[in-house]
């Protein structure tokens, strides 16, 4: 069999064929569907190595149609890039040294999503564009009220323009900001209609209902972890899905010391930013429900600060959604007690 290693780009990919006789053939042709089929179409079944990005999985999805084994790597996978040096970098040599990988098996395959959980990641893609749009359009209208005495009472972004409204301005500071309230009226009704949608798509995934079950925890930020995640059961324990979304702590230690820092921020933001938006909201709220992980979280901001309590709250709460899917549970109160989470914060 002929092992296969391809540095895929944009624009142009480079390709590296170390044949079964041992013969060595590069490449480099544009990334498109007609250039795979014309060099690898007519070549018998080999395996082959790309590195997961963003256009890997159509990539992958092309040579496989074409009859090839395809395996999608995990580009932090270190031992990969063994045979590469580090003084020269350069296409070619990266796709050698997938060649390499290929032949000797030193490469980790990566995830690759189902169709139906890329769907719903595109759908929370647009939706978190929105979201941010609207948020940078409320900070500068907040700015320019700001630099002529205005201030816009806090309050949720949905109900932004009403408090706008109810300010008596200017004409001259209305017509400054008109463009950006009229955009603002017209991206929250797209994102209402986004979460329509996403609602809509989820419905009938009763994954998403069992996670519902966490108090705050809502159909956007069910579907986007389900999403992330898309099988449970690739990860051992709770702790690894903790440290494939950044959630965990830095950790420098050397010898007789030990240092932790602030958390690593590896991984998908958007799931993160959703699950300190679910404890922010434990936090301010008080659902009954929660009142365990309410009281623990608690505890924490009073020994270091009500940012790092939120911090190890989302931390939990990913736990806990981890473990509904695993099992197939729902979530119970009682099995949050406050010795099993003091227990699982020391570990």
């Amino acid at each position: 069999m002929d092992h296969i290693g391809i540095d895929v780009h944009k624009k142009d990919s480079q390709i590296c064929i170390l044949a079964e006789g041992g013969e060595l053939i590069e490449q480099r042709i544009r990334t498109e569907l007609e250039c795979f089929a014309a060099v690898l179409g007519a070549r018998p079944r080999a395996r082959i190595v790309i590195e997961a990005s963003t256009d890997s999985e159509w990539v992958a999805r092309c040579l496989e149609g074409l009859g090839h084994e395809v395996v999608v790597a995990d580009p932090n996978f270190a031992p990969m890039y063994a045979t590469r040096t580090r003084k020269v970098k350069t296409d070619r040599r990266d796709a050698r040294a997938l060649a390499d990988a290929n032949l000797l098996g030193a490469y980790r395959p990566a995830h690759r999503l189902s169709d139906p959980q890329r769907h719903v990641r595109g759908r929370l893609a647009v939706r978190d564009a929105i979201v941010r749009t609207r948020t940078r359009y409320i900070s500068l209208i907040r700015a320019l009220l700001r630099q002529q005495g205005y201030r816009v009472p806090s309050g949720s972004a949905e109900g932004f323009l009403s408090r706008v409204r109810a300010l008596t301005l200017p004409g001259r500071l209305v017509s400054t900001i008109a463009p950006l309230l009229a955009v603002m009226r017209h991206l929250n009704a797209q994102l209402a209609y986004s979460d329509e949608t996403i609602a809509r798509v989820t419905a009938h995934d009763e994954r998403i209902q069992r996670l519902r079950t966490v108090p705050s925890v809502g159909p956007v930020t069910a579907a986007a972890f389900v999403a992330t995640l898309d099988d449970a059961q690739r990860f051992r324990h709770a702790h690894e899905v903790e440290a494939y979304l950044g959630l965990v702590p830095r950790e420098l230690s050397s010898g007789e010391t030990q240092h932790r820092g602030h958390i690593t921020k590896a991984g998908p933001t958007r799931m993160r930013w959703l699950l300190v938006q679910v404890a922010v909201s434990i936090l301010r709220r008080r659902p009954p429900q929660a009142e365990a992980l309410h009281a623990w979280a608690l505890h924490i901001a009073a020994r270091r600060g009500k940012h790092i309590a939120a911090v190890a709250l989302a931390r939990r709460v990913a736990g806990i959604l981890y473990a509904l899917l695993r099992d197939g549970t729902t979530f119970d109160p009682r099995h949050c007690r406050p010795r099993a989470m003091a227990t699982s914060l020391s570990a």
